[in-house]
């Protein structure tokens, strides 16, 4: 018992310092480019049936494959617990991406201090909608939007599920349990690129994403008003506007159409008393003073902050649940 309680913490923070420093994988070898090839491979295959069923077909295809390519990778390493480990970790880093959340921001705001236009570029890759004209403040918005929709699936609710599973296999006797630990945040992040690839409304995605997207509102649902918590607790923290921030997620979380989204965008927007605007879709938050782009730093600052209070959460949660035991 206290070897895997080792295990599961080590594997946390040695898979977060692997993101943090290093950042993501290699192309060729990152999982979830592999995942992204699996799913557009199946939905090739499932897409002409143009029905709700080629989207559950679709999921069912890829989930048992992920399921099949993992369990060979941890039979292939489980002779050794330093090598299982060393995959284990590397796999695990995988599933969330913290380096990346974060840098894309600053990034952004370092092509602002040079050009417009090369910002725009950059927000491009970080939003769907067009960014050809849109002004310093819209940009400063939409990267703000990103940073802040993005702390649940890129780190919190993997975690979440790392956790909660890691805590089933402390309390009870399972066969190959470490197997089982990371398969379930590899499934999430599966679930979360099947969204991302075939998630949306178009007449061509429209029923072959309609399961994945439900699957994804239903993962997130609890991890995003957790986030939007600890995002809360943050602003607190770096003295931001902690009342206002829970005022604005209790009144405009669900202005969005997702129903997860909003809960950690809305409740930035209330911590730094900026508006974020996506124009026709929703408006977060109030006008108190005007946005600009050092409101990147605060967002970064304050994604910093909720990332880190909930490790050091997750963390001591584990490490009760072992002591108690």
């Amino acid at each position: 018992m206290i070897e895997l309680f080792y295990f599961i913490i080590l594997a946390l923070l040695f898979s977060i310092a692997i993101d943090v420093i290093l950042g993501e994988l290699p192309t060729k070898v990152h999982p979830v480019v592999i995942m992204g090839l699996i799913i557009n491979f199946f939905k090739e295959k499932y897409i002409k049936f143009r029905s709700r069923l080629s989207g559950l077909l679709l999921v069912i295809s890829s989930v048992l494959i992920v399921i099949i390519l993992l369990y060979i990778l941890y039979i292939i390493f489980s002779f050794n617990v330093f090598l299982l480990f060393i995959v284990f970790t590397v796999l695990l880093s995988s599933t969330f991406s913290i380096n990346m959340l974060l840098k894309t921001a600053v990034d952004v705001k370092h092509d602002l201090d040079e050009s417009l236009d090369k910002a725009r570029k950059s927000v491009s890759y970080l939003v769907s909608r067009s960014t050809d004209e849109l002004t310093e403040s819209f940009i400063v918005s939409a990267v703000i939007e990103s940073l802040s929709e993005n702390i649940t699936d890129s780190y919190i609710a993997p975690m979440f599920y790392y956790t909660i599973f890691g805590i089933i296999i402390s309390l009870y006797l399972i066969n190959n349990q470490l197997y089982y630990l990371l398969l379930i945040p590899m499934l999430y992040r599966l679930f979360n690129t099947l969204d991302a690839m075939v998630g949306y409304t178009t007449d061509e995605l429209k029923d072959i994403g309609f399961f994945p997207a439900k699957i994804d509102d239903v993962l997130n649902y609890i991890p995003s008003r957790i986030a939007g918590i600890y995002v809360v607790i943050s602003a607190y923290l770096l003295k931001f506007d902690g009342k206002n921030s829970f005022h604005v997620m209790m009144r405009d979380a669900r202005n969005c159409p997702s129903p997860n989204s909003g809960y950690t965008m809305a409740t930035t927007a209330g911590a730094l008393n900026i508006q974020l605007i996506k124009k026709g879709t929703y408006v977060l938050g109030d006008r108190n003073k005007e946005i600009n782009k050092d409101d990147i730093t605060r967002a970064v600052n304050l994604s910093k902050l909720t990332i880190i209070l909930f490790t050091l959460t997750i963390i001591i949660l584990l490490t009760l649940v072992h002591v108690i035991l």
